[in-house]
């Protein structure tokens, strides 16, 4: 970078913390994205770089859960780092210092005093851009140095830090900085940090352990008063139980629900083999303090008539609730732990007794208490208490005294409710993850996809979601500028009177908002306390001061799939009081993951789909041309999941006829559409050459077939056949020929309202070869109407074709009036699916007679003398039309097409005018050679008829008949 003068203009931290201090913009090429952030949440909070000390907070726990974990780490590292300008730093999750530790006596009488004793808050909305702020910010590792701190008085330090999380729960519970002047800076010291870290999280897990292993002997030692007195507990896998590991499985999950709960409890369980258990949880407390329950199977014996019976969950009538249990937030935690909490002592070998028998459990290879003694015991509620049998409370009637059937009682599960509510949360997130797979992607819809996540989510996960995608996306292209051009596309949550910005507008969100800065780092970002989210508070204050009265946290995932970015998904909490974590924000992280791989094959599909329905629509008629035949209306619905290949026509044709076309090429895609351009192309051609029905569908065959022959995948996979309806109506004589190759036939509705679908030949679909087409000739009435369509319409796997022509007679019939457009409606409104899985081309054309008044015809014989009077006659027939200026050009006409056939045909010739929309004239005869144009020789006595024909005409051609051709040629009204 240079000035303007030449001076080469100075970089780095130190200049563009400098820049940005004064308001000019700083891009993230110069200074990495985190610490850009961290410099303008600093802004928005308003502080400054040479601000006061921190706050002091002096009613922190000097000997908490995370000082104990940690003291022991740090003495090492002091010992370690001994004689350097290193100092270490422990923090709790609200960026309190705890421990602080120098490697050099002598530093911390160097240091400002808020640095030398704990107490003080290095919270980034306090202390600014440092170590401890920025790793709780951004909940990760973090490297700061120099400029980079926001303080002046940290401009020649540097530090690293790293977040400290509890293993079991996955909360933050504080973190671990070392700080050590610039020119020490080495990246050995990120590698020691991250292995204290790890030291530090196995004693907090330690601490775990160590306490469930207190309650364990707290309840072995104590034992369970019994009518026979007290008894110990046997581990689980005791043989005597005869559980199959399925049973065992099912027993945990069931029992890590019931610990959750902190409360004395009983639940009934029914195992694979029939029988049902009993799960009781019974408090227990350590001689340390340590409260927390212990989960214990009760197995009925054999002679169990029916098993144990009763509700699926009973409570005893002494509730022994636990308030001192404060249920722990729903985090992230393995379930394969809760395995480690059974009695892991070999239990003595049971009697040979017909009961079962409790056996005495050992301690680190000491016996717990006394040998078992043989005995059964009643489990459930007291028979005083039941209701289940009498269906009334108050005291049990008296019954005859009788021996329960023997049981088996087991220790399944001891520790403290926490423990079971961090195990329950990871398996109904394991259970999200699986409905995730399961539900979203079902469809190859953008909005619908992200609208399946949004569902999903909410409420198991989030309160709330919104889903923020850019209009290309949208569209199925990629976007190159996400975050200028992000429209809402999905608003969901348990409630829908939420100041959301609502679907379908444009969102820009600030600088500092999570929701850019999971954009930009492409990683989910999370502000557990929405108050103090100083990033999403200052992107529209007005709006987020209405979301603070519903919303507490958030979480900020950008959809990533393949390298493209395709949005942003929120995820808010409002109604559980925990904030969300980061095991949350995992989960969402996951969450998202999966989602976008859908979205972006939505997408993908979306723009091919796109290009395909583009190339269909260009490759089908424009418009509609000009004639007075027929009145047409023609529709064109593309399949919700592909494209295909359907196609229409309306194809003028000679003697005012006009031919009309529908086509399916079978299969979907850029292949089929591009296979349709080349069929209505060469159908166009076929038909314009004036062959009949069947000629133009045998023609079409043969090209289909050599499609098929000539693919370049070799096999002919890529196209395998069509079908097609062609038809040809004469406003002159009010009649139509007809062919089809596979395809539905038409329906015709008369006049009168009536409704018929005319016997034609099926024929084989296009591309089988070697069958032939064969034509039908039917009158039709002036003002009937024609209605071809593509299978799509009446075909679906839900519905009987039968059944579906029936509606469509049903919809047509008894409405002569209506226009081919109301026509059209009517029928796609009662007769197409909801949801066509086919294409569908419709085509409704209504038709006309051509007045008799406007057709002059003359039979004569084959005598050359004829010539003048035909000649005559059609000049009079030209007067009494109007069209005397045209008589020039037709005499001339005339004369050489009735020359010709007397001269070169055979039989009558018969000669006709039509006063169409221009002027025709035509010749025909029995034969069936036909004149060829071409360029006549100087001294060639012949052959400059046609030429002159040509030359005269607009148009013309030869139309051949079953005995015989007609010559036709066609002249404008404003012929001279």
């Amino acid at each position: 970078m240079v000035r303007s003068g030449g001076e080469p203009m100075p970089t780095g931290p130190a200049h563009l913390r400098e820049r940005f201090l004064q308001g000019e913009p700083v891009a993230r090429g110069g200074v990495r994205g985190s610490i850009l952030d961290s410099w303008r949440r600093c802004r928005s909070l308003g502080l400054s770089p040479d601000q006061a000390d921190p706050p002091f907070h002096d009613d922190f726990d000097p000997d908490g859960r995370i000082v104990r974990a940690a003291a022991p780490v740090l003495d090492r590292l002091q010992a370690r780092y001994s004689g350097t300008e290193i100092n270490i730093s422990v923090a709790d999750a609200t960026g309190t210092v705890l421990l602080r530790r120098f490697g050099e006596a002598s530093l911390a009488a160097r240091l400002p005093a808020f640095q030398r004793v704990p107490g003080f808050m290095f919270a980034e909305r306090f202390a600014g851009t440092n170590g401890i702020g920025l790793a709780l910010a951004d909940r990760r590792f973090i490297r700061v140095h120099g400029a980079e701190h926001f303080a002046e008085r940290s401009q020649q330090n540097a530090c690293v830090a790293l977040p400290v999380r509890d293993p079991l729960s996955g909360r933050i519970e504080g973190v671990l900085c070392f700080g050590y002047p610039r020119a020490a800076d080495s990246p050995a010291l990120g590698i020691v940090l991250r292995r204290a870290v790890r030291a530090v999280e196995r004693r907090l897990l330690g601490e775990s352990s160590a306490r469930e292993r207190a309650l364990l002997r707290a309840y072995l030692a104590t034992g369970v008063d019994t009518a026979d007195g007290p008894r110990r507990g046997v581990a689980l896998d005791e043989p005597a139980l005869g559980l199959h590991p399925r049973d065992r499985a099912l027993l945990l999950e069931r029992a890590a629900e019931l610990l959750s709960r902190g409360q004395r409890a009983a639940v009934a369980v029914t195992l694979s083999d029939g029988r049902r258990v009993t799960l009781v949880s019974r408090p227990t407390a350590s001689a340390s303090g340590v409260a927390g329950l212990a989960i214990e199977v009760v197995v009925p014996g054999p002679a169990a008539p029916g098993g144990l019976g009763g509700p699926e969950v009973a409570v005893p009538h002494q509730s022994d609730a636990l308030p001192e249990f404060a249920t722990a937030p729903t985090v992230l935690a393995a379930v394969s732990r809760l395995a480690r909490l059974t009695a892991a002592a070999p239990p003595r070998p049971a009697p040979t007794t017909p009961t079962a028998t409790d056996g005495g459990a050992t301690i680190d290879g000491r016996p717990t208490g006394p040998p078992p003694a043989t005995r059964t015991e009643r489990t459930g509620p007291p028979p005083s208490t039941s209701t289940e049998r009498t269906g009334r409370t108050g005291p049990a009637p008296a019954t005859p005294p009788a021996t329960p059937p023997p049981s088996t009682r087991g220790l399944l599960l001891v520790g403290e409710p926490h423990v079971g509510a961090y195990a329950v949360a990871a398996r109904r997130r394991l259970e999200l993850l699986s409905e995730v797979g399961a539900r979203i992607g079902t469809t190859l819809d953008v909005r619908r996809t992200v609208g399946e996540l949004a569902e999903t989510s909410v409420p198991r996960f989030a309160d709330y979601v919104t889903v923020d995608l850019p209009e290309p996306v949208l569209r199925g292209e990629e976007s190159a500028d996400p975050l200028a051009d992000l429209v809402r596309t999905v608003v969901h949550g348990i409630r829908d009177d939420l100041p959301f910005t609502p679907v379908g507008q444009r969102i820009v969100f600030g600088p500092t908002a999570p929701q850019v800065r999971c954009l930009t780092t492409g990683r989910a970002e999370l502000e557990p306390d929405l108050k103090v989210a100083a990033g999403w508070l200052a992107q529209d204050p007005e709006h987020t001061e209405r979301l603070l009265a519903h919303v507490h946290s958030l979480i900020a995932v950008p959809l990533l799939a393949r390298g493209v970015v395709l949005g942003v998904v929120s995820f808010y909490r409002a109604q559980d009081p925990a904030p969300f974590g980061d095991d949350d924000r995992s989960l969402a992280q996951e969450l998202v993951s999966r989602a976008a791989l859908s979205t972006d094959n939505a997408r993908r599909y979306t723009r091919e789909r796109g290009m395909v329905l583009a190339l269909q629509r260009r490759l089908l008629p424009h418009g509609l041309p000009d004639q007075d035949a027929v009145e047409v209306a023609h529709r064109y619905l593309p399949a919700e999941s592909d494209v295909g290949g359907d196609w229409y026509d309306v194809i003028p044709l000679s003697g005012a006829r006009i031919g009309l076309l529908v086509g399916d090429v079978v299969g979907h895609g850029m292949l089929s559409a591009a296979t349709m351009g080349r069929l209505r192309t060469a159908a166009r051609s076929f038909a314009e050459l004036d062959f009949p029905p069947d000629e133009v569908l045998g023609h079409l065959d043969n090209l289909v077939g050599r499609l098929d022959r000539d693919d370049p995948d070799g096999e002919g996979v890529g196209i395998i056949g069509a079908t097609c309806l062609y038809v040809i109506y004469d406003p002159t004589e009010q009649r139509c020929v007809m062919a089809r190759a596979g395809h539905p036939p038409p329906a015709l509705v008369r006049p009168d309202g009536t409704v018929s679908y005319p016997e034609l030949p099926a024929g084989p679909p296009l591309g089988l070869g070697g069958l032939p087409f064969d034509a039908v000739e039917i009158d039709v009435p002036p003002d009937s109407g024609l209605v071809l369509f593509t299978d799509g319409l009446i075909e679906d796997r839900n519905r009987d074709v039968d059944l579906v022509l029936d509606q469509l007679r049903g919809a047509l019939a008894g409405h002569p009036e209506r226009s081919p457009e109301e026509t059209c409606e009517a029928i796609l409104d009662s007769v197409a699916p909801a949801h066509p899985c086919d294409d569908i081309a419709l085509l409704v054309a209504r038709t006309h007679a051509l007045d008799p008044a406007r057709i002059a015809a003359w039979d004569l014989p084959p005598d050359p003398a004829l010539v003048g009077e035909i000649r005559a006659r059609a000049t009079r027939q030209l007067a009494d039309w109007g069209l005397e200026e045209t008589a020039f050009a037709v005499e001339l006409i005339l004369s050489e097409l009735v020359t010709n056939a007397i001269r070169h045909g055979s039989g009558p010739v018969r000669v006709r005018l039509l006063h169409h929309r221009s002027l025709i004239c035509e010749v025909s005869d029995s034969s069936n050679t036909a004149p060829h144009l071409r360029q006549a020789g100087s001294n060639d006595e012949g052959g400059r008829g046609l030429f002159l024909v040509a030359q005269l005409a607009r148009s013309w051609g030869t139309r051949h008949l079953p005995e015989g051709k007609v010559i036709w040629a066609e002249c404008g009204l404003d012929a001279a």
